[in-house]
């Protein structure tokens, strides 16, 4: 088995960041050591033994990235193949994306049939998030059986997309318990989808049909009232809660409130709702907009929700940086939604890049260094699982990934609040 030693850099961890060696075996960290500089007559490395240079080796984890999955209207323009490539050419992160069981759909054979999608196609470590469509006594059945016997750990709902993916409030409330009974953690969309349609046909009945729309007909408050009532639907369940790709700082300090009271709900944002807004991207002119409608959407710089991101991941009212990463192609697929917003597939890139615009968050100081590996990398890998041979730098951890390599996701230990 080949050992390489990675040298002459620094590991940044969630903690700091220390000069030290790192020893592989094959896939596998055997040590970590104090740095050591081989004499200059020393011989050269054999094939079965070579040397790297480092600068620095954080431990990354991606947690929502969604490889093949579908929006209401289109698949998603990567593949399994190409979208872990992405991935590898940055960072090497092991992926956690969601199979897609829509309403009516076998939650079972929604995950079978990812697995299909995946197995040897993959240029990473993968496990898998359980997207739950439309709540009934079967889905909840499958619930327990691939917490039991498929390793998942995380379920995602949707209170958003009414008769696609939606869940009312006595689903979401059934699908919680089964979460605080078996140990798994529940992922939300926290969007009122009901309210929103409204709103979207109201826009159009009007003659308003550009991209930036589909902004302003999901607006702050819907994202707020859907983020506050699934925190009191996991409180009544006793289940812990995930929101994800969180975009409006109102909807955030619902998450604060909530966990100064010791709630146990955890907020995610993405690059995207840092650095993209309304004003400079949504509203680009003629179609151009398309390219950055994302639900939950891109919002207005001038509201101050960009600044407002970046503080509460320094606070930790936020405490991971996923990227919902699901793109679609702006020819043949966000195209459809020329004169008509609403049919502009939702999704947006960003695994890929994921790793480099959060660190340009450490270059203007917004956040320290260990603090971007604790966002993407120590904290999703303890949130679902993969802790610690991901998301840290230490021996029996697994830096190194294979494209043959499936991780099984282990019981996450979700239930205890991570502060």
């Amino acid at each position: 088995m080949a050992r390489t030693l990675i040298g002459g850099g620094s590991v940044v961890s969630a903690t700091g960041v220390t000069p030290i060696d790192v020893l592989i075996d094959g896939e596998t960290i055997s040590a970590l050591c104090s740095p050591v500089r081989p004499p200059r007559s020393a011989s050269p490395p054999t094939a079965s033994s070579t040397r790297r240079e480092s600068t620095s080796c954080p431990a990354v984890s991606t947690p929502t990235p969604t490889w093949s999955c579908r929006s209401a209207v289109r698949s998603a323009s990567d593949t399994f193949e190409t979208g872990t490539r992405r991935g590898v050419r940055r960072t090497r992160p092991p992926s956690s994306t969601s199979p897609c069981s829509a309403t009516g759909e076998n939650v079972i054979d929604s995950l079978s049939t990812w697995h299909g999608k995946a197995d040897g196609n993959c240029a990473i470590d993968y496990g898998f998030h359980q997207i739950i469509g439309g709540v009934d006594s079967e889905s909840l059945k499958a619930m327990e059986y691939l917490v039991d016997n498929e390793g998942i750990t995380s379920f995602k709902l949707f209170m958003a997309y009414p008769g696609v993916f939606y869940s009312d409030d006595g689903q979401i409330l059934q699908a919680m318990q089964v979460s605080a009974r078996t140990g798994s953690l529940t992922m939300m969309h926290a969007e009122n989808g009901p309210a929103i349609d409204v709103l979207v046909a109201q826009a159009l009945q009007r003659g308003e049909t550009a991209p930036y729309f589909h902004s302003l007909t999901r607006p702050v408050e819907m994202e707020a009232e859907a983020t506050h009532r699934a925190i009191m639907l996991a409180k009544v369940a006793k289940a812990p809660l995930y929101v994800v790709h969180m975009s409006a700082k109102e909807a955030v300090e619902t998450v604060s409130r909530a966990r100064d009271m010791g709630a146990n709900v955890f907020g995610e944002t993405c690059p995207q709702y840092l650095y993209f807004s309304l004003e400079e991207h949504l509203m680009k002119p003629g179609f151009e907009g398309a390219a950055y409608v994302c639900s939950t959407p891109i919002r207005s710089r001038a509201e101050g929700h960009q600044e407002a991101l970046w503080r509460y991941l320094r606070t930790n009212d936020l405490s991971v940086v996923a990227t919902d990463h699901c793109p679609f192609c702006m020819k043949d697929q966000k195209d459809l939604g020329v004169g008509d917003f609403s049919k502009i597939p939702n999704g947006i890139g960003g695994v890929e890049h994921r790793m480099d615009t959060i660190y340009q968050g450490v270059v203007s100081g917004e956040i320290g260094l260990p603090r971007w590996v604790e966002l993407c990398a120590t904290t999703p890998a303890r949130m679902f699982g993969l802790y610690p041979q991901k998301g840290v730098l230490l021996p029996a951890a697994t830096p190194m990934s294979s494209c043959t390599t499936r991780t099984r996701k282990r019981r996450s230990a979700s239930t205890t609040p991570i502060t």
